[in-house]
């Protein structure tokens, strides 16, 4: 059973940084590819940012230069630093993970949205 624990959230100032983390467990996540998406209240899923299964790392053009994805331990688990951070990335940020990816095709934030398995998520909040 794949589970999927997020932390490292919390409030901070424009301007400042956090680093997310992902605890994956229940499957062998070096054969997965995986991501981090956002939600705010009364806005859309969005896809931050994303490794495929040869590592190669994508990004939402909103936090391109500013946050930087990376795991570790056969991606059982998952970082997200975020830097010089905004008070539009306030949100609450979830961790997904996509077993099937090789069918995803060019879309992987699509393919995670649709079919990966989600973490419960970790409130990130951005003063300004």
């Amino acid at each position: 059973q794949v589970q999927l624990e997020e932390s490292g959230g919390g409030s901070v100032q424009a301007g400042g940084s956090l680093r997310l983390t992902c605890a994956a467990s229940g499957y062998s996540f070096s054969s997965a590819c995986m991501g981090w998406f956002r939600q705010a209240p009364g806005k859309e899923r969005e896809g931050v940012a994303a490794i495929d299964l040869d590592g190669n790392t994508r990004y939402a053009e909103s936090v391109k230069g500013r946050f930087t994805i990376s795991s570790a331990n056969g991606k059982n688990t998952l970082y997200l630093q975020m830097n010089s951070l905004k008070p539009e990335d306030t949100a609450m940020y979830h961790c997904t993970a996509g077993i099937n990816c090789v069918y995803y095709g060019d879309d992987i934030f699509g393919g995670l949205r649709d079919f990966g398995y989600w973490g419960q998520g970790t409130q990130v909040s951005v003063s300004s």
